[in-house]
């Protein structure tokens, strides 16, 4: 049995890839993932995300995650298996003492609970928003040193 955080995970991850508009098509799409649950499940697990819907391009209605306000979608296609190996990443840059990592819509909390978590050496800490972490760097540490640390939670970070 797959864990209700793998379970949110994955909605996030496929209302964020694909645009899908009704609670049987996701129902559908997580069973293509290997989840079998009763539309009432789903329905708390939206409820909780605080999934909302909104008109895409097309004047249809799709499923969005909060704080999208732009609504964008990647227009890269990666299956969920692929969504959730990336965390969400998307890019890295570096500044002195301080770093910031941007995510996907809704990935930075999660990936900046993951880092403080593993306990970096390289890290002081994070203060994460929506799709933007800021990371704390110790003085003695560089960017290539905090790339490399970071490889092992976000392996696409080159």
């Amino acid at each position: 049995m797959k864990s209700k955080n793998f379970r949110l995970e994955t909605i996030k991850a496929i209302i964020s890839s694909k645009e899908v508009g009704s609670q049987e098509e996701l129902l559908q799409e997580l069973k293509k993932e290997g989840f079998k649950l009763t539309q009432a499940t789903l329905s708390r697990d939206l409820k909780q995300l605080k999934v909302a819907k909104a008109a895409n391009s097309n004047g249809n209605y799709v499923y969005v995650l909060p704080n999208d306000t732009m609504y964008r979608r990647n227009t890269q296609h990666f299956s969920v298996n692929e969504l959730l190996t990336h965390t969400g990443f998307v890019s890295f840059n570096f500044s002195t003492k301080v770093a910031v990592i941007k995510t996907r819509p809704g990935y930075a909390g999660s990936l900046a609970y993951d880092i403080d978590n593993f306990g970096f050496d390289e890290i002081v800490g994070t203060v994460a928003g929506d799709d933007t972490i800021l990371l704390v760097v110790r003085e003695d540490c560089n960017e290539a040193q905090v790339k490399n640390a970071l490889m092992v939670l976000i392996p696409n970070i080159h």
